[in-house]
């Protein structure tokens, strides 16, 4: 089988605060660039999946800047469009202890906001591919990207390639007139995969779960799969936060029959979790394309989300052996030499 993955969404420079330094006492920031779904393919390139993104990019030195970093690591930047005036920002305080991490996004009118179900030839896009992700973020930017998400969704459909998404919910992101529920349903009914957490379900389908146990899930996830009768799996995390620097997490993954589980792995101290939902996801989608097997897939993706947490940035850059070690239950941290 073809192992190929496409991505689409927007990538925003990332300004963070140096250290643990709140975004009051810093005179300067660290400058590099992120967003879901390029965090996404960026990670199934360092496992060794050939990975291609598309978004759109100010024709200027920081659209020229974003690209070079998907091609540093191994992302394709062929169908990358360009045009408008600016490029998305992000400012990232790193919490610690008690103190939660903290974003403010400065992103309204940016390039990406400008692409439209013209801008790109899917039908390019989509030769040799085999999967195909998105997220919730990227219709809720503007019409014109909910235009571009359905137009790739459609033409995914048609040529047979597994579509999968995170369907997480931003409430601030809907501004441009259209309600997350006008949109999201469309999309999602041409998925074969999605993550979805059960707020996200609740707000976006108005599906509510009734508890925490095993089988409010499966109910739960039952419903969305009556729903949509594409779609044949919902995977998710379960984050537990003790504090800042101290998470847990685990994951599960529903076939419509069974709910498979994972360990619970400790997480601390944390260097950053930006992007762990997107290592979770890569891991899932590499997982299916390599093992075809759910539970392993589930597992691996767990544990890559897991060492996620060691790697700043928004990207996972480790490598497949890394995370099968981690599954192996090697968490030593020793020195490799």
């Amino acid at each position: 089988m073809t192992k190929k993955v496409v991505t689409l969404g927007e990538i925003m420079l990332r300004l963070s605060a140096p250290g643990y330094a709140k975004i009051i006492q810093s005179d300067s920031f660290l400058a590099t660039y992120g967003g879901g779904e390029a965090n996404v393919a960026i990670s199934l390139a360092q496992l060794g999946i050939p990975a291609a993104h598309v978004t759109r990019f100010p024709a200027n030195e920081l659209g020229q800047s974003a690209t070079n970093l998907l091609r540093r690591y191994g992302v394709s930047t062929a169908h990358i469009a360009y045009g408008g005036d600016r490029i998305g920002i992000y400012f990232l305080e790193t919490g610690a202890l008690s103190r939660p991490s903290k974003v403010i996004y400065d992103r309204s009118d940016s390039s990406f906001a400008g692409i439209t179900a013209e801008t790109i030839d899917w039908d390019q896009v989509f030769e040799g591919v085999s999967w195909f992700h998105w997220t919730g973020i990227t219709p809720a930017i503007s019409q014109g990207a909910a235009d571009c998400c359905k137009k790739a969704v459609a033409i995914a459909n048609q040529k047979g390639i597994t579509v999968s998404a995170d369907i997480n919910y931003r409430k601030n992101l809907w501004q441009y007139g259209k309600s997350v529920r006008e949109i999201m349903p469309g999309l999602i009914e041409g998925c074969d995969m999605i993550v979805a957490g059960k707020n996200d379900i609740k707000d976006i389908l108005g599906i509510k779960v009734k508890g925490e146990s095993d089988e409010a899930y499966k109910d739960i996830f039952s419903q969305v799969m009556q729903r949509f009768p594409k779609v044949k799996k919902i995977v998710n995390t379960h984050r537990g936060s003790i504090s800042a620097s101290y998470n847990t997490l685990s994951g599960h993954l529903f076939d419509g029959t069974q709910l498979l589980s994972t360990k619970t792995y400790d997480i601390q101290p944390i260097v950053d979790r930006i992007g762990g939902g997107d290592a979770f996801m890569a891991g899932v989608v590499y997982g299916q394309l390599t093992y075809g097997d759910d539970q392993k897939s589930l597992d691996f993706g767990v544990a890559a989300s897991v060492l996620k947490h060691s790697v700043e940035g928004d990207a996972n850059l480790v490598s497949a052996a890394e995370v099968e070690n981690l599954m192996k239950g090697d968490t030593s941290g020793k020195l490799v030499r």
